[in-house]
């Protein structure tokens, strides 16, 4: 007879929980050294350490994620974009845009086009409507996470990098909401406009509500304990994880209720957010984790010739319709022509919001949501790699950040610095 302590630890199953902790411990400790190494050494973005990491690791089978994303994978996912949004959202006052309203119209203007460049280069290519509509809404979003990380590395700061953010953030919101919505009609043949609109404004209704309760217990903490207090950060986290539990089977989008809740707060304290220093050490180690978790999943689509070439396609108009509307609607906003291209080449890229849609997409509908990753795999990993090398390269020239063989050793991480 089998002893009843020890036959558990006989059978692969209950081995094969603490084996895949074990790989993510190391993929995780190995990501952080190789950020590290490639900031110190080439002067670089971590976040290329981060990303070839997790693409390696993916090649190697290491990462052992389900796709579409469930259950622990997919709650860090949104966990880490969500804390990624709400620190966005608490940098966004809304009161800026009643001074500078053509910030609005430009985000807007932005937006749009991308969604019609890339809507009609890839029906011209030959694939169906739903799947081109999915493409296009995640080709809107631009990456905060990738944008704030690359920041936060080259301790960058001014209108260029404010700008930046403020419209990844805004395109952001556009596309969770409309995605998320669109989760519902993708395949029920409910593609009109008014139903479209109905569910929208439903997804944005339910977060904004969890977003409102969220910023409205949040407020209440930081009247009993100080911003900067380490029981703060804890009381930050834990409310965020709580939000981002509650929003989806409310109907609504889990990162797009913390984004809603980080303006909100921003327009109750209107002085500039000071992260507490554990909060961005915990932060940060979620960044990692969810980069590392978004370039294992992406290398695992589908690089044959026909998805690589439509994939290529969509990079080059999706970031030829970014730059070309900020160049065309920057009259009135402040910002020179050249500030404004630098704008445009910080939006290239891709990553986590942009994963999280597609697994969505692909948990909706097996048919439209496989060939929707076909194509948009590939674009979240090569825009996530040359997209951070490519705002390093934009906050550099515009004299927001120091040229790496002028950049010292970043000091020991703040909480302020981190928070991404």
């Amino acid at each position: 007879m089998t002893d009843p302590w020890i036959a558990p630890w006989n059978t692969a199953a209950a081995f094969a929980p603490a084996f895949n902790t074990f790989e993510w411990a190391v993929l995780v400790a190995v990501a952080a050294l190789a950020g590290h190494v490639v900031q110190r050494l080439a002067g670089l973005p971590k976040v290329l350490g981060y990303a070839v990491v997790g693409a390696l690791a993916g090649v190697a089978g290491l990462a052992g994620a389900t796709w579409p994303l469930r259950g622990v994978g997919l709650f860090l996912l949104e966990l880490g974009i969500a804390v990624v949004l709400f620190e966005a959202g608490s940098r966004l006052p809304l009161r800026w845009f009643r001074h500078n309203p053509m910030v609005l119209l430009q985000s807007v203007a932005e937006s749009l086009l991308t969604f019609a460049a890339a809507y009609g280069v890839l029906r011209a290519l030959g694939l169906d409507a739903p799947v081109v509509r999915a493409l296009a809404i995640i080709a809107v979003a631009a990456s905060p996470a990738v944008l704030m990380r690359v920041v936060a590395d080259l301790r960058a700061g001014g209108p260029v990098t404010d700008r930046a953010i403020a419209l990844a953030t805004l395109n952001t919101l556009y596309a969770l909401t409309l995605g998320t919505a669109m989760l519902r009609t993708i395949d029920r043949g409910e593609g009109t406009l008014a139903a479209s609109l109905t569910f929208s404004l439903t997804v944005l209704g339910i977060s904004a509500l969890v977003g409102a309760v969220l910023a409205a217990v949040l407020t209440g903490a930081l009247r009993l304990v100080r911003p900067t207090s380490q029981d703060t950060a804890i009381v930050i986290l834990a409310l965020v994880a709580a939000a981002v539990a509650a929003a989806t089977p409310l109907g609504g989008s889990a990162p797009l209720a913390a984004l809603l809740a980080g303006l909100a707060l921003k327009q109750v304290h209107p002085r500039p957010w000071v992260w507490p220093r554990q909060l961005g050490t915990a932060a940060s180690m979620l960044s990692i984790v969810m980069f590392v978790l978004v370039s294992a999943m992406a290398v695992r689509g589908d690089w044959g010739a026909a998805s690589f070439g439509a994939a290529l396609a969509l990079i080059a108009v999706r970031a030829g319709a970014k730059v070309a509307s900020l160049l065309l609607t920057g009259f009135g906003t402040g910002m020179a022509p050249r500030q404004t291209l630098w704008v445009g080449a910080a939006m290239v890229p891709m990553s986590a919001v942009a994963l999280l849609l597609t697994s969505q997409f692909v948990s909706a509908s097996h048919g439209v949501g496989q060939q929707v990753a076909a194509i948009a795999l590939p674009v979240i990993l090569i825009t996530e790699l040359v997209g951070a090398v490519m705002v390093s390269v934009a906050l550099v020239r515009s004299g927001e950040a120091a040229p790496p063989e002028r950049r010292r050793e970043p000091p020991a991480e703040s909480g302020e610095e981190e928070g991404s």
